[in-house]
């Protein structure tokens, strides 16, 4: 929603229903007669609303269609009521369907989720939001491309063998596909989360990029310039160069900036106990 048509409208924040209130509601549905279920004479044990109420995941309406679903899918025993199980509610829905959009707010909420689990070092947040989206049915190349971006972006040099086991992992999404490659990525999301971090590569770039915005194209100093004809040489480009394999003072002597950025520093990694 746009920000001009969001200050005109009364926004409300709908939360999700407690276990209590959709118990209520899954109860009241049996019972009741004319708007409910009651005509089909069910029997419904308390594990089994237990499992329809983590299914509807504080949505009624999903509550609701599920129970009327398995309901209707359910033969009636010989007393001619409907035993609704554990056992019985699955087989009528067949597959537990996780709340998933792949387009709305909770697709961005888990991979946040996610990759925050995975920044903290924190292994066990990691496996459940993964498991999450693999059971939701998300991408598992989408999954990996964001490990592979996480390995630069928030471990780089501290670990450098975190990109290689991230691309590692997008290869194998392709080669082995699901349900396999669930393996490869809970292996690589563990091992990321165990990788000592370090942003310095990413902070740097941000910062090296808001200088070329401000200054824009400012000239390469004539020493670093190359140099493949008479004409440019006579111009001074690649003079006083010096090839630090023959002269190994040059790494730090010689500039290689352009001269209104000075000495100016963008990589800055972290000691490695501040990792």
């Amino acid at each position: 929603m746009i920000s001009p048509l969001l200050s005109r409208s009364l926004v409300v924040v709908l939360q999700p229903l407690s276990e209590n209130a959709l118990l209520q509601i899954i109860e009241r549905a049996l019972r009741d007669p004319e708007l409910g279920l009651g005509r089909y004479h069910v029997e419904m044990d308390v594990e089994a609303m237990m499992s329809l109420v983590a299914f509807a995941n504080g949505d009624a309406r999903v509550a609701l269609n599920a129970l009327e679903f398995a309901v209707l899918h359910t033969a009636p025993g010989p007393d001619g009521d409907i035993h609704m199980s554990k056992g019985a509610l699955a087989t009528a829905l067949q597959k537990k369907s996780l709340r998933y959009d792949k387009g709305g707010e909770e697709h961005y909420n888990i991979i946040s989720a996610f990759i925050k689990s995975l920044r903290d070092s924190d292994p066990d947040g990691a496996l459940y939001w993964l498991a999450r989206m693999l059971e939701a049915g998300e991408s598992p190349r989408f999954i990996a491309r964001r490990m592979v971006i996480l390995a630069s972006e928030d471990i780089g040099n501290a670990d450098p063998m975190a990109l290689v086991v991230a691309t590692a992992v997008a290869q194998a999404v392709e080669l082995i596909g699901l349900p396999e490659c669930r393996l490869n990525l809970a292996q690589v999301a563990t091992y990321l989360a165990s990788c000592p971090k370090d942003n310095a590569s990413y902070a740097g770039l941000q910062e090296a990029t808001a200088d070329v915005e401000e200054h824009g194209n400012l000239p390469v100093p004539l020493h670093l310039r190359n140099a493949p004809t008479e004409l440019m040489k006579e111009l001074g480009y690649g003079k006083g160069y010096r090839y630090v394999h023959e002269d190994p003072a040059a790494r730090t002597e010689q500039t290689h900036l352009p001269e209104k950025l000075g000495k100016k520093k963008y990589y800055r990694p972290k000691k490695r106990e501040d990792r």
